[in-house]
């Protein structure tokens, strides 16, 4: 735990006294957090996410992570001497690759969180699409962006075909915090590798979730000068995708987002993990940080 000392008593009052409305307005709601990028590859980031998230619970509210794992995903296949291919942000999947994204992602990145999670002081419980039946999907058609005749073959990935969020709710109840692998499955049990990001906004929406908060590697959407957008309305997103300053991996990210804001979650928030507790500024101070999505 880092020292306080060097803030004045009165002033450490006035900034928890500030979070009590916060406090306040959430508790008892679902906030689904997907959780990636470097906040999940750097040790003292690693920590500072378990501790936010478990104080989260701790003042009641819900909180729901769901996790990527490109980069160790990348490492474990480079290990085997296999080089992982993206079209239009989608890691393209063959049957090898997803036997190596399911022990990646469900049993070393979810075990890993899951622990820090408990270390910290929380109950967290690893699931899968699978787990609950919650996640199922069939294979992603992937059209191009620019020419809809041109169809990509990206192999298991999966499109999302619905959500039974039943198991989530059932532990949420319960004082646990549930930790998702975003695998679904499909009609004859085969594994489909889904994005992260797609299945956090889904989840969100099924759950009727109050807050939708991705942590990401930059502080959010830039313009093309590298400015932060603040705040984005549904309509400046369709220009952003137009002109291409949205592209890569904001693809899945933004049009995920976009759909959970117009499906009734609350505020979508796109926030840079690299900042120490940027999950507790987020939701705990009036601070404006990251993007914030609106659907209209």
């Amino acid at each position: 735990m880092k020292s306080t000392s060097h803030i004045q008593p009165l002033d450490q009052a006035e900034i928890l006294a500030q979070a009590l409305p916060y406090i306040r307005k959430f508790h008892g709601k679902t906030l689904v957090i997907k959780y990636g990028g470097n906040a999940m590859t750097d040790p003292a980031l690693q920590a500072d996410f378990a501790a936010d998230v478990v104080l989260l619970k701790l003042v009641g509210m819900n909180p729901v992570v769901v996790h990527g794992g490109g980069p160790q995903i990348e490492t474990a296949l480079n290990r085997l001497g296999k080089k992982g291919e993206f079209i239009q942000g989608m890691r393209v999947t063959d049957a090898e690759t997803m036997e190596v994204v399911e022990w990646v992602l469900a049993g070393q990145v979810q075990q890993d969180i899951v622990g820090l999670i408990n270390q910290a002081g929380g109950k967290a419980v690893g699931l899968t699409g699978r787990d609950g039946g919650m996640i199922r999907a069939r294979k992603l058609r992937m059209l191009d962006n620019k020419d809809p005749l041109v169809e990509y073959d990206v192999g298991q990935v999966g499109d999302i075909v619905s959500i039974d969020p039943s198991v989530v709710k059932a532990l949420q109840d319960d004082a646990f915090i549930p930790v998702i692998s975003p695998i679904g499955f499909g009609e004859e049990n085969e594994a489909y590798n889904i994005n992260a990001d797609v299945v956090a906004a889904k989840l969100a929406t099924v759950l009727k979730a109050e807050k939708l908060v991705l942590l990401t590697n930059t502080t959010g959407v830039l313009d093309k000068n590298g400015q932060l957008l603040t705040d984005l309305s549904a309509r400046r997103i369709d220009e952003l995708f137009e002109d291409g300053t949205i592209s890569g991996g904001m693809l899945p990210k933004i049009s995920g987002a976009l759909d959970a804001a117009k499906s009734g979650v609350n505020s979508v928030h796109i926030i840079d993990g690299r900042v120490p507790h940027a999950l507790l500024l987020e939701i705990l101070t009036d601070q404006a940080f990251g993007t914030m999505i609106r659907s209209h």
